[in-house]
């Protein structure tokens, strides 16, 4: 089947979408929760594949990786999409007017909805059962690196919907070349929206090749300002979750900001972090303050690469500053607008980071791994949006649906 079909096919399947009802739906994705664990097995060797090929240093690696904890842990979240409220059919908005018309807004899908993304074959089962539970179609693109996983979760989902007289249209997994890449980028008239998730690489090159509207689920560079009234004992706990928990997942911090009047507290701060072989790179005040006091094999002086990057790795880079102001012009000017985070128990430094920070999750007194959609109440993500138009953050069902005008009249016409 050529790319095109596919698209033919994703498109008239959302007559499918629109006639299940939310029971049969809800089935549907309870059915294949429990699925995917029965068939664990065959998941895992899928993955083998795929893991055996991809080098241990790789950042993706960890992300790649399959293992029956996660399984239970997708399927997990796949029951709580499952019985979430739907989204649909909701009155956003009502009124009559003088001129005879009564008109609601009423949430509807947004149709077919296509992702790009690399080596995650969570997605694919993240995807879809948040795309059918809204009402939408999935098509996804999944990276050459996890072929063999997403080829298999693929195979279940339809083997699941066929099993409930389901049209497996309504999700069309593509092949994992470029070429198949690009025509998705190109399916106007088929694809209602792109999201790319993935590598900052990834994200620009669809932004720029896409012919369909984007939804831009950016890189995280994620930064945490431990501030002159930070407490200790909490901002060691935080700082060693926020950067070891899974280093290789876009929420993972980045760049330790620290007020100068606490540098004396910077290697207690830090010290659990050698236990993980975490590689510091300190600017010139933190390095002289670490140095005898952190592991000389992962103590780096940092450089100007070393702030605004997205590490994906246990790498981390820590910037002194003399105060507020100048924690949050580094933050303004290196962040990507994903996540993040002040440490401080004066609650007018709190309130005025909320303020003036500018990204989709901004948190105080707590760890930046918390930016997931199942974490926020949402049953899953379909990605974590970096932009301000229709979604911001974690996208879950609702964030899956535009709307439509009902209008009605008595034969009112306009004079």
């Amino acid at each position: 089947m050529t790319n095109n079909e596919q698209f033919r096919k994703a498109a008239e399947a959302t007559q499918t979408m629109v006639r299940l009802s939310d029971d049969n739906i809800r089935s549907v994705l309870l059915d294949l929760a429990d699925e995917m664990v029965a068939r664990s097995a065959f998941l895992l060797s899928a993955n083998k594949k795929d893991m055996e090929r991809m080098d241990e240093s790789d950042p993706r690696y960890d992300r790649l990786m399959l293992t029956q904890e996660r399984i239970e842990g997708i399927a997990a979240d796949m029951r709580s999409v499952a019985n979430m409220q739907s989204p649909l059919g909701k009155i956003l908005d009502e009124r009559s007017m003088p001129s005879g018309l009564h008109l609601k807004k009423v949430s509807v899908p947004i149709g077919v909805v296509g992702v790009i993304y690399e080596a995650r074959p969570n997605v694919t089962f993240d995807v879809f059962s948040l795309c059918f539970k809204s009402g939408n179609v999935s098509v996804l693109k999944g990276g050459q690196d996890a072929w063999h996983s997403n080829l298999a979760a693929a195979g279940i989902i339809r083997e699941c919907l066929a099993a409930h007289s389901v049209s497996y249209d309504v999700i069309q997994l593509l092949p994992p070349d470029r070429e198949a890449a690009r025509a998705l980028m190109n399916a106007d008239g088929y694809v209602d929206v792109l999201i790319p998730r993935g590598s900052q690489g990834l994200i620009n090159s669809v932004r720029e090749g896409s012919k369909i509207p984007v939804i831009e689920t950016g890189a995280g560079i994620v930064h945490t300002y431990f501030d002159a009234s930070g407490d200790l004992e909490k901002g060691k706990r935080i700082v060693f979750n926020a950067k070891t928990r899974r280093p290789a997942v876009c929420n993972a911090l980045d760049c330790l900001i620290l007020h100068e009047d606490r540098l004396s507290d910077l290697p207690e701060l830090v010290a659990a972090l050698a236990m993980k072989n975490v590689v510091i790179e300190a600017d010139e005040s933190a390095w002289m303050r670490l140095e005898g006091h952190y592991p000389s094999d992962l103590l780096q002086k940092a450089t100007p690469e070393s702030f605004g990057t997205e590490f994906l790795s246990l790498r981390m880079a820590i910037k002194v500053v003399k105060d507020f102001d100048e924690a949050l012009s580094h933050i303004s000017q290196n962040s990507s607008r994903h996540s993040e985070a002040i440490i401080a128990e004066d609650r007018a430094a709190v309130e005025r980071f909320f303020n003036e920070v500018d990204a989709a999750a901004v948190y105080s007194n707590t760890s930046t791994a918390f930016t997931d959609g199942a974490q926020f109440g949402l049953g899953a993500e379909i990605g974590i949006s970096t932009q301000k138009l229709h979604a911001r953050g974690p996208m879950g069902l609702k964030e899956l649906t535009s709307y439509k005008w009902i209008v009605e009249s008595d034969g009112a016409i306009r004079p």
